[in-house]
C-alpha cells in the first residue's frame, strides 16, 4: 500500500478545518496629539494656556491616576505589580480560572515600561538671547496599567494604558476566545483547546462567525471598554475630538486542521 502524501491526507482525512484570527494587537492613539506642534495647539488653543510646556501635562496625569485608584477601590479590583521576568500570561491564566463572571475586570496589572512622551527643552532666541520653552518628543520609563478583562462577546482580553501623556493604549484580543463565546451563545457544541477549538458540531457556522469578525465589532469592543474604564481625557477634551482611535500593530492568523488516518 502506497504511503499517503500530505496532499492526500489534507484532501481525504481532514475532519475539521478553521481559518481565523489568533491574536491581534492594536494601537490606541489620539491623532491630534502625535507631534510637538499638535500638543502645543492642544495646550494653548484648546486648554487656553499662555505657553506650551510639559509641566502643564502633569495635572492631567495626576487626575488620571486618581481616577484609576478610585475605580480600583470602588470596584474592589485586585492590583498586581508585575515583577521583572514574571510571565503575565501565567498570572492571568490563574486568575481567569478563578473568575466566575461572564463580563468584568479580572484584575489590574502594573509594570514599569518605556514609552514615548513629550518633555520641555529650554531654547534661546539667537537675536534677543532670551530663553523660551520648547516641546520635544522623548522617551521615559513610566507605569503601565494592564487591565485584564472578560467581555460578554469577546471573552478574555486586555487593554494596556500608558499613564503619561499622550496615554497610548494597546488592545489585545484573541479570535479563538471570540469564537468560543459566539458558539456558546448559539448553543453549538464544540471541544475547546487552550488556544483554539478541536471540533465543532457546525464547522460551517464556526467559519462564518470568524469571517464576520469585522473592524466595526472590534472598534465597538474598544469603545465599550473605554467608556467603562478610567480615561485620561475628560468629556470636554473628548467632545473636541481628543479621543483614542485604533490601528493594527500586529495580527496573527491561524489555520486549524484536524485529520484522522484510518
Amino acid at each position: 500500500m502506497a504511503t499517503p502524501s500530505v496532499a492526500d491526507i489534507l484532501d481525504q482525512h481532514v475532519t475539521f478545518s478553521l481559518e481565523d484570527i489568533d491574536r491581534m494587537y492594536l494601537n490606541g492613539y489620539v491623532p491630534g496629539l502625535q507631534s510637538e506642534g499638535s500638543v502645543a495647539y492642544f495646550l494653548r488653543k484648546h486648554r487656553g494656556a499662555k505657553m506650551a510646556s510639559s509641566c502643564l501635562l502633569e495635572p492631567i496625569s495626576a487626575d488620571f491616576a486618581k481616577s484609576v485608584d478610585r475605580f480600583v477601590r470602588d470596584h474592589r479590583v485586585d492590583v498586581v505589580r508585575f515583577e521583572k521576568g514574571q510571565r503575565k500570561d501565567d498570572v492571568t491564566k490563574e486568575r481567569l480560572a478563578a473568575f466566575t463572571k461572564s463580563d468584568g475586570v479580572v484584575y489590574l496589572g502594573r509594570a514599569q515600561e518605556k514609552m514615548w512622551t513629550f518633555r520641555t527643552e529650554k531654547r534661546r532666541n539667537p537675536k534677543t538671547g532670551q530663553t523660551f520653552p520648547w516641546l520635544v518628543r522623548a522617551t521615559a520609563v513610566v507605569m503601565q496599567n494592564y487591565w485584564y478583562c472578560v467581555d460578554e462577546d469577546f471573552g478574555p482580553f486586555f487593554m494596556k494604558f500608558g499613564t503619561y501623556f499622550p496615554y497610548p493604549v494597546k488592545l489585545c484580543i484573541n479570535g479563538h476566545e471570540y469564537l468560543k463565546r459566539q458558539l456558546t451563545k448559539e448553543r453549538i457544541v464544540f471541544e475547546a483547546l487552550d488556544n483554539g477549538i478541536l471540533s465543532c458540531a457546525d464547522p460551517k457556522r464556526a467559519q462564518q462567525i470568524m469571517d464576520q469578525l469585522s473592524t466595526r465589532k472590534i472598534e465597538a469592543l474598544f469603545t465599550r471598554w473605554l467608556a467603562r474604564l478610567p480615561q485620561p481625557f475628560p468629556a470636554k477634551d473628548r467632545s473636541a475630538g481628543y479621543q483614542h482611535q485604533l490601528s493594527i500593530f500586529q495580527a496573527e492568523f491561524s489555520l486549524t486542521q484536524v485529520f484522522v488516518l484510518c
